[in-house]
């Protein structure tokens, strides 16, 4: 067996305890001298009271390097004993210090934490076993060492240290050599650390071996992408020296008209272009540059791309069309059905155009479900205005330069979507829509809606700075329309630049007279059918809309008739032209045979009064629908359970208008101690679609009062409304959005707050017609329409919603 051998050092005598300095960061081997800064109090504290006493301290390495006064559980369990040689003071207080690393110990216990840590120690010593396997280690690290030296690795020592190293590279010693090396090079601290913790000298050299090698290889990588480089920029240096001859022969020789014609050709655009005069000054700074500049320069081609941008801008205001108001209007009218509020503001805005000249206002947000035409009613209005008409998607942008453009330092940089719209346009006042404005993102690139504002604000916007023209360009012309399924994901400074008009979605007559004079005509033609081979009833045409669609805008239903005529243009085909004089009338036995089993049932077709079951209204950025709550009673404990994927603030909801119920017990005839023994679970189904809001509060509370009553709830009455805990029921928004829905759902009563009475004047008479509106301001008025009876039990005069005891 081989033999163990002890480090050939003098051995040194440890007190059992020692001052405790913890390194940042730096782990101190055996054997090394080490500078070190200190600055913190307890260090300080620790470095005096060993130079007091022996010059011996234990410097242990944090585990964290960020706590700025860490304990015990925050130092690794193994540190070094050093020596302190010298130990100056700096003007700042702090402690330089040279530290000779003298054994390694353990720390088995702090007995001491303030004002220093002092710890109690046991000596870890240097042994190494004199074997085969050993040897070949050393050879190996040896090996390494001079590879890592070839390849330019500079190992960390001062001059004093040279000696040492090779001293220590070159020794017998094993744990001398990895003390050295280790200590050497910059290594991880993590990996140090493990070095110095390790007992065989064995593992400690196969662990410095794996380290070496490791930094070889990204040495070796490093080295040769160096040495691709040289060749590429030697390569790329010669061929513009054979570049400029060529150039200097064909001068000679005079071809070098065609460069001298593009100059004249940027001067001639330069002087048309009407640039500003600070435009014009820096084109004529980027023509000087070009001029002066190699052909062959890669930077030629980025000045040669900038100029073309500034030439190929609309610098010219463009003269403004007559406006004709009642032309407008009949455009607006033929292309688009309904939107009564949209096109009043649009007529509203090209009158005063037409008298001021010029209009500064706030910008136009059309705010609406998807497929209620909010894109198409752009290039209508461009059409009304004579203008053309630019549409860029904003959906899914995060990177600011998206919108202002990327710095010409960048390669590949060019303008933002503002600047290459009104290049595509040609004239710098078209009709610019921004798409889907409420899905823009951000990230660490910047915030794009952020970048907007500049370009949207009326008083900001006729020097609107591109990252990438880094010149004003005027956009104060341009008419800006914005679009949005939802206003909350706008940000509150930019939505305070918007005039906002919302698209509440269509009632079923709108879409009937939508289909009828656009979608039909539309898709007969792309079909390729001609408009007197196929006709549509009336009947078939609504029968699309009830059982084949549920939305609040049209692009379902454009889909359908689409499939319904790929049927019919089979048809045609499979003839051989034996049908094109026959004309196809399409009823509704033609759409159930070509579109398949219905979609669609009416929601409140198979419904009954119910106990225990209300119906209540939303809203969505796809637009208004109903929801059924359903309410079930279980022997328990007065708990309350609420399911169907419910936010907080409909689950307060719910706990509000339990706490009503049972608050007003006697009232309902109930007993006063039902509650105790009664677990009550509310149930909202379509679990999979998230739902929140307060506008449930009135259906919860009809529902709760319904299952404990026992009393039927009638199946077409519709609610919504926020309640309060003394009943009492509060405004809602989307009020419009939510009454189209219950038309469309064949609800036939409404409850609603009183303060939303107001909303009637927008929706439609035939709606108003069709529907019983019922304005309430309490939860009695509430349960006394939605429930088929009121309690028998209850009493004629109201209980007070507030104890006499409180009552003035």
């Amino acid at each position: 067996m081989a033999d163990l051998i002890k480090n050939f050092t003098e051995p040194i005598k440890l007190k059992p305890t020692l001052p405790v300095g913890p390194l940042r960061d730096t782990v101190i081997f055996p054997g090394n001298s080490v500078p070190i800064i200190s600055g913190r109090p307890k260090s300080k504290a620790a470095l005096d009271a060993a130079w007091n006493s022996d010059k011996l301290i234990v410097f242990v390495t944090q585990k964290n390097s960020r706590i700025e006064d860490p304990g015990e559980k925050d130092l690794y369990k193994v540190g070094t004993v050093c020596n302190i040689r010298r130990v100056v003071r700096n003007p700042e207080g702090e402690y330089t210090l040279q530290a000779e690393g003298m054994a390694r110990v353990y720390l088995k216990s702090f007995i001491k934490t303030e004002p220093y840590l002092e710890a109690e120690i046991e000596e870890i010593p240097e042994l190494y076993e004199k074997s085969e396997q050993t040897e070949a280690l050393v050879r190996a690290v040896r090996e390494q060492i001079k590879r890592f030296l070839e390849l330019g690795g500079n190992p960390f020592f001062d001059q004093g240290g040279l000696a040492n190293w090779s001293l220590f590279t070159y020794s017998d010693d094993p744990n001398q050599l990895v003390n050295a090396v280790t200590q050497a090079i910059d290594f991880k601290t993590i990996d140090k650390q493990q070095i110095l913790e390790m007992v065989s000298a064995a593992d400690r050299l196969q662990r410095l071996s794996e380290l070496l090698a490791k930094e070889i290889r990204i040495m070796e990588i490093s080295q040769k992408l160096n040495q691709q480089t040289q060749e590429r920029v030697s390569k790329m240096t010669k061929e513009a020296i054979l570049r400029e001859q060529m150039r200097s022969i064909e001068e000679e020789l005079g071809g070098g008209d065609g460069e001298h014609a593009e100059i004249r050709e940027f001067e001639l655009k330069i002087k048309k272009s009407g640039m500003s005069k600070e435009v014009l000054e820096r084109a004529r700074k980027e023509l000087g540059r070009l001029v002066k500049m190699s052909a062959y320069n890669p930077e030629a081609g980025y000045i040669r791309n900038y100029l073309e941008w500034l030439t190929d801008l609309p610098w010219k205001v463009n003269k403004q069309a007559k406006i004709d108001l009642k032309k407008a209007e009949g455009i607006l009218e033929e292309d688009h059905w309904g939107l009564k509020k949209v096109k009043e503001r649009v007529i509203e805005y090209l009158a005063v155009h037409k008298l001021a000249g010029k209009m500064r206002g706030p910008i136009l947000c059309f705010v609406g479900p998807p497929g209620t035409g909010k894109t198409s009613i752009g290039k209508s209005i461009a059409r009304a205005l004579g203008r053309k008409f630019v549409k860029i998607s904003l959906g899914g942008i995060r990177d600011e330069a998206e919108i202002r453009g990327h710095r010409r330092t960048y390669v590949g940089s060019m303008p933002g979507r503002i600047i290459q719209g009104i290049k595509q346009a040609h004239v710098s006042n078209p009709v610019f829509m921004l798409d889907e404005i409420d899905k823009i993102g951000a990230d660490y690139r910047g915030d794009p809606s952020a970048a907007l504002l500049e370009a949207l604000d009326p008083e900001q916007n006729e020097g609107f700075s591109d990252h990438y023209l880094e010149v004003p360009f005027d956009l104060s012309n341009v008419m800006f329309i914005t679009t949005a399924n939802i206003l909350d994901t706008i940000p509150p400074a930019l939505r305070d630049r918007l005039e906002v008009i919302r698209y509440p979605g269509y009632t079923e007559d709108e879409k009937f007279h939508i289909a009828q004079k656009f979608l039909i005509p539309k898709q007969v033609e792309n079909h390729g059918l001609k408009r007197e081979q196929i006709e549509f009833t009336d009947d078939a045409i609504r029968s699309i809309i009830r059982e084949y669609t549920r939305e609040a805008g049209v692009r379902n239903l454009e889909r359908e008739i689409s499939a319904v005529l790929r049927k019919v243009a089979r048809k045609i085909a499979e003839a051989n032209g034996e049908a094109d004089k026959r004309k196809f009338t399409i009823t509704p036995e033609d759409i159930h045979k070509f579109l398949g089993p219905i979609q669609f049932l009416p929601q409140l077709a198979e419904i009954e009064d119910t106990v225990g079951m209300a119906t209540g209204l939303f809203v969505t950025e796809a637009g208004g629908g109903i929801l059924f709550i359903e309410v079930t009673l279980m022997p328990g404990k007065g708990n309350l359970l609420l399911t169907g994927q419910l936010g907080d603030v409909m689950k307060e909801s719910g706990q509000a208008a339990m706490s009503y119920v049972r608050s007003h017990w006697a009232q309902l005839g109930l007993g006063e101690k039902i509650f105790q023994k009664t677990d009550v679970h509310v149930h909202v189904p379509e679990g999979a679609v998230p739902k929140d809001g307060p506008s449930a509060g009135i259906a919860l509370t009809s529902a709760i009062a319904s299952a404990f009553t026992k009393i039927q709830v009638h199946k077409e009455v519709a609610m919504t409304g926020e309640v309060t805990l003394r009943g009492r029921v509060l405004e809602i928004g989307g009020f419009k959005e939510k009454v189209l829905a219950a038309h469309r759902a064949g609800v036939k009563t409404i409850i609603a707050p009183s303060d939303n009475q107001k909303d009637l004047e927008d929706i439609p008479d035939y709606v108003q017609k069709d529907l019983k509106f019922v304005f309430v301001k309490h939860m009695d008025e509430v349960l006394k329409m939605a429930l088929v009876r009121f309690p028998q039990s209850a009493s004629q005069k109201r209980v007070p919603l507030i104890p006499s005891a409180y009552m003035a």
